[in-house]
Order: structure tokens, then sequence, then C-alpha cells
């Protein structure tokens, strides 16, 4: 009992854990786990609601305490040895999971209860829980013959494995990479703080120059700003061709592999392929409606797109003589056309966003939305010294949430920006338990002469993690597996993009946009430019957008058995989406960690999905003001605090009056009037 995560505790017990306490709690909570699914199929009573259903609810808890603690870190702090344990952790974890999913004795007692459901007045949380345990159980082979069963067994530990090898070669790529500059004129172009930023990266490892990395604040500012085409093609390359240069870090059989093994899986379950089985537990419910969502506003954006991507051409060649553009351009390019066009560059921008002010800003509106209050505390345990911790109340001074945030890159912590969790919400024995919620991001970092100074990008990207945040914190079910964030997938952007919508508005920055040396707050000819350039070569955004959703259905809607090289079916099925010349050099799939290591597989649509919810619910709170109580509180209420407990239409019609209609989407991006 030596080990801290085998002892009751509350917030994780960072600073007591050790690496190797890890793999015996897991070993040990999944042993304890299988005692309490033990008791459950043994009880001789009748199986109830309550004996079979909420006991199975509330079995793993400390298996599911310990688990997040360590693949939370293995995410954002993670080392050779925690990326040991996750290859030995995983198969232990994927098998432990279908040691309930195929235990047809529980699944008798399930099924017995859900054959009642109508006699039982239950309610509709609990009718809920009920469905979603028994679809979960005959959707994962719990009717499967025994061979079958451990076939799915075989598939599921395999796939487990994969996907961490997946996103363990995309990080070794990433931190691989280095491009040392020791000649002053390859910078030019790029602002003090990234040629700063660049200094210190190298002085930090002990290089004289500057040091550009694949970490997003190194790359975006180099691939924005730097004059020189060479070393942006260099960069670009490195970028786009991370796990696919035939090495032992290469993700191609990868990539092949896990599409193969999901196809496999989904026809062993019945399903015609992996996303026929995803989606029927989606909005979206078919991949035939993915794909008339995404064509339909494809052929809505292309149009534009091509437009765009015109006058983008157009603007290269008289500025610069540049005959055919390239992908390396496109960042450059944009960025110049729109300092022409709008006289806004992020330059402008960032003095006024500050890190520590947009922080300060994201819970005033959540104040005002919400009623909530965030007070930072020191006396929580943190796995890293850059970690921020904050005790969340709501106007009553009630205890509502832990929350943990995150901010710089670190050598440990992968690319991208996420929203976690350490502990869920909940009502056990007559309390309501506060859920511990994380957001974890890669902005730049302060320098010697300089705080923390947001692009407006980054500032988005933190308001739409923390909208995650919020979606985690005001979660109030009585069910873990209903709580928070644990809704379809298509529906859990929602909370995420809405909140985007404030960064744009001049009530919400004037809150917290302040010149981070004057004072100052932004001035309203810089509040109208980021509106009028909010929709700047969108068309080619939305078609970028939409090409990674055809690419993620081109991998799960069909038997990809038939696919022999990862590139030639990337060109084919970027074909009607690509406005660049292809670079034979790089290839998307092999880095494509949303759909090959992340939850997105058949899921990468739902942004687009989601955008249709936001666009729609921001034209209500624009309608009667963003800050206006009461629609704040009817999506508090109707969305944030209900998770996954009803059909999720149903709860957005609830908060709206209405479906939503792609017309405010539409409208919002400038492709139609």
């Amino acid at each position: 009992m030596n080990n801290p995560l085998l002892k009751l505790f509350d917030a994780a017990p960072f600073s007591t854990i050790k690496t190797e306490h890890f793999l015996p709690a897991i070993k040990n909570g999944i042993t304890i786990a299988k005692k309490e699914i033990d008791q459950i199929v043994s009880n001789k009573d009748l199986p109830t609601f309550s004996n079979t259903i909420e006991a199975l609810e509330f079995s793993g808890e400390l298996l599911d305490r310990i688990t997040s603690v360590f693949f939370n870190l293995n995410s954002a702090e993670t080392n050779e040895e925690i990326q040991k344990i996750a290859q030995e952790a995983s198969p232990l974890l994927s098998e432990f999971s279908n040691d309930i999913a195929l235990n047809l004795d529980l699944f008798k007692k399930i099924e017995m209860v859900y054959n009642q459901r109508e006699e039982l007045e239950l309610t509709s949380e609990q009718l809920t829980l009920l469905t979603k345990r028994y679809k979960s159980f005959s959707r994962n082979g719990a009717n499967l013959p025994e061979d079958k069963k451990e076939k799915l067994r075989e598939i599921d530990k395999e796939l487990s494995k994969l996907s961490l090898n997946f996103g363990e070669n995309v990080l070794a790529e990433t931190n691989k990479f280095e491009m040392l500059l020791t000649n002053v004129s390859d910078l030019d172009g790029l602002p003090e703080g990234a040629k700063e930023a660049a200094k210190a990266m190298a002085k930090a490892k002990d290089k004289d120059g500057w040091l550009i990395t694949l970490d997003y604040p190194s790359y975006i500012p180099f691939m924005t700003y730097a004059s020189s085409r060479e070393l942006r093609k260099k960069l670009a390359i490195a970028f786009g061709s991370k796990g696919f240069h035939n090495d032992d870090l290469d993700n191609q059989g990868i990539v092949l592999k896990i599409a193969t093994l999901r196809h496999e899986r989904a026809q062993l379950l019945g399903y015609q392929s992996h996303a026929h089985y995803i989606l029927e537990e989606r909005m979206a419910e078919t991949p035939d409606k993915v794909f008339s969502f995404l064509n339909e506003i494809l052929e809505k954006a292309k149009p534009a797109a091509e437009r765009e991507f015109k006058q983008l051409e157009g603007f290269a060649k008289e500025l610069d003589g540049i005959d055919h553009l390239e992908k390396w351009d496109e960042a450059y390019y944009t960025e110049k056309l729109k300092q022409k066009l709008f006289n806004l560059d992020d330059e402008k921008l960032k003095p006024y966003f500050k890190l520590e002010n947009v922080i300060k800003g994201v819970f005033t509106v959540a104040n005002k939305l919400f009623g909530l209050n965030f007070q930072e505390t020191n006396d929580i345990d943190k796995y890293h010294e850059e970690v921020k911790t904050y005790n969340v109340t709501d106007s009553e001074g009630n205890f509502v949430s832990l929350f943990y945030a995150d901010f710089h890159p670190r050598p440990g912590k992968r690319n991208g920006a996420w929203m976690t969790s350490y502990k869920s919400q909940m009502r056990k024995d007559n309390k309501n338990i506060r859920p511990h919620i994380s957001i974890v991001c890669n902005f730049t970092k302060p320098t010697p002469s300089k705080p923390s100074l947001l692009t407006f990008n980054e500032v988005t990207t933190l308001f739409h993690e923390f909208g995650h945040a919020l979606h985690g914190m005001l979660a109030n079910t009585t069910y873990p597996g209903l709580s928070g964030t644990s809704v379809y997938w298509d529906f859990v952007e929602l909370p995420s993009q809405v909140l985007e919508n404030w960064c744009y508005e001049k009530e919400a920055l004037e809150l917290f946009a302040k010149h981070y040396e004057t004072g100052e707050t932004i001035p309203m000819d810089l509040v109208e430019k980021i509106k009028e350039s909010a929709t700047f070569m969108e068309g080619m955004a939305t078609l970028r957008q939409l090409s990674f959703g055809l690419l993620d259905m081109s991998w799960h809607a069909q038997d990809p058995s038939g696919i022999k090289n990862v590139k030639e079916h990337e060109k084919k099925t970027f074909s009607e989406t690509s406005l660049y010349p292809d670079v034979e050099e790089n290839c998307m799939s092999t880095a494509f960690s949303h759909i090959f290591q992340g939850g997105y597989s058949a899921g990468y649509y739902s942004y687009k999905w989601a955008e249709v919810l936001d666009a729609d619910a921001f034209e209500y709170f624009k309608e009667n003001g963003i800050f206006n109580k009461d629609i704040a509180t009817k999506f508090k209420d109707n969305v944030l605090s209900k998770g996954g407990t009803e059909n999720p239409m149903k709860l957005y019609k609830r908060f709206r009056g209405q479906e939503p209609k792609p017309e405010a989407l539409l409208k919002r991006a400038g492709l139609i009037k």
C-alpha cells in the first residue's frame, strides 16, 4: 500500500507518484474492478436496474482514476519509461475491457433489465444509461460465438498497441527535427518575438544561432513570416513527412494495419465498415449522411476557394514574380495579402493578447455567462511546475470543479491542444462528486524580454479548449458514463466552438485585450479588422477541413484491404479538394493523429458538423445580446450540464427552440449572402 495510486485520493497525487508505481497500480486496479464485475454476475437476486446497471456503472472507479492520470501524463509529460509502460498496459486494459464486453453472463443480466425497460419507470437519464450499456455490449460482440470473441480480443489488443506506436512515432519525428540557422539573413521577415524564441531554444540546447523546430509556436511563425522560400520549403517538407521516411519511425504500415483491423472488427460485429459501426452512435447516423453533408458544403465552398486561390496566386506573382504557388507559400502570402487588405497582422495584435490577460478574459466571460469564479491555488499537486491550478466556484460559493491548465510546449508533450479530465462528475451516496478538468496547449513561451503573447489563432484555441472544459466543469448528471463530454462525438465540439465566437466581439474583447506595456484597450479599428478578416480565405480554410473529413471517411467507410499505397490513396482522395501541387515527400495520413491515435476515426467531419450547431447557437446569442443571462442559462441547463443524458438533438432543440440550420454557418463564413 505504499503506492499512492492505490490509496484513496481526491486530487491526483503527482508529487508522490513514481514511474514504477503505474504498472502495479493498473494491474491492481484491474483485479479490483474484476472482483466488482464478478459480484454483479454472481448475485443470486433477480437482475434490477440498481444491482446490475448502476453497479456496473460505478465499478472500476479506482482503475479509471489511475488510468486517467497515467494516459494524461503520456500525452503531456511523457518519457521513454512511461511510453514503455503504455505499451505493456494498453493490451492489459484492452483485454480487461473485452473481458467485460464479452462476458455472456453479465450481458444476459443486462438484457433481462433492458427487456423490462417499459415497466421500470426509469428517468430519462436512467433509460439512456440502460440503452447505452445494452448497446455497448451488443455492439461489442457479446452475442458472438466463442471463436469470434477470441478474434475480437486479438484485434483489440493489436489496435491498442498500433495506435500507441503511431503516436510515439509522430512525437519522436517532431522532436528529432531541428533547423539550426546561423546566418542572420535566414531570419528575414520573422518578428522579433519569434527570433528571440528561436535564440532561446538554441541556447537551451547549447547551440549557437537560432533553432526552429516542428512545435507549433516555432513552426507557424516561420511558415507565416520567413522570407526565405527555400527554408520554408525545407520546414514544410519536414512537417508534412512525419512518419513517412521508410525508416523505423515510419507509420505507413501502421496506417494500413489500423484501417484493415478496424474494418475486420466492424465486419466481425456485423457492420459494413468501421464508419457504419461508429456512426450508428452519432448524430449523423450513416456514412451516406456524412458524405452528403460534406459534399453539400464542398459545393458551396469550392468556387469560393478557387477564387481565393487565384487571388493569392496573382498577389504572389505581382509581389515576388512567383509563377506557381506551393504549399509552403500559403501561410506566407495569405498573411501578406491580409496585411495589404486589412492592414492587420498577428504582430499588431499580439501585444494585446498577453496570456495572463486572455486567461482572465476567458474566466470573466465564464463568469458573466454562467456565474463561475476562478481562484488560483498553490495547494494542488502538479505534474509540472508550469501547470496552473484553480478552484472553481459558483455565484453562491459552492465548489464546482478543480481546473488544471498547462500552456507551453516541452519535449515530453505532444503537439496541439486538448481538454481532458482527471476525475468525472457523478452523484453517488447522496453526494454530487465534482470533476477535475484540465486543458493542455502549446502556446508561445515567454522570453527574457517579453511575456507570452498569443497570436489571435492561439486566443481562439484557448477559448475553444476552455469551452470543452466548461462542458466538463458544469456537468451535473448522476452517472459518470453520461457526464460532461461523454456525448455523441459530433456534438462534443459544440461547447468548444461556440465559445470561440466571443473572441470576435467588441464587448468581450474589451474585457481582456489590453496592451501588455501600456494597458491600453485594443483600439476599435483593430476589432473591426478582426471581424472583417474573420472570413478572409474562408473558402480555402473550409476546403482544407473538408479534405481532412473526406480523407478520414476514405479510410473508414469502405474495405481498405485494396489500398496498398498510403500516398497514392491519399492523392486520389484529395483530387476533389486540392488547390496546390502535390508534394511528393509529404503524406498527411502518417501523422493524422486525430484519426489514428485520438478518437476521431470516422468522426473528423464532426468539426464542421459542430460548426453548423455553433453558428446557429451563437446567432441566438447575437439576437439577444452576447452576455444575455437567460440564454446562457438555457445553454448551461440544456447543453453544458446535461452531458450525454439524452439525445443531443433533443437537448439542442430544447435550448434553441428549433433544429440548427446550415445557412447560419455558410452566412458567417461569407460563402452565401
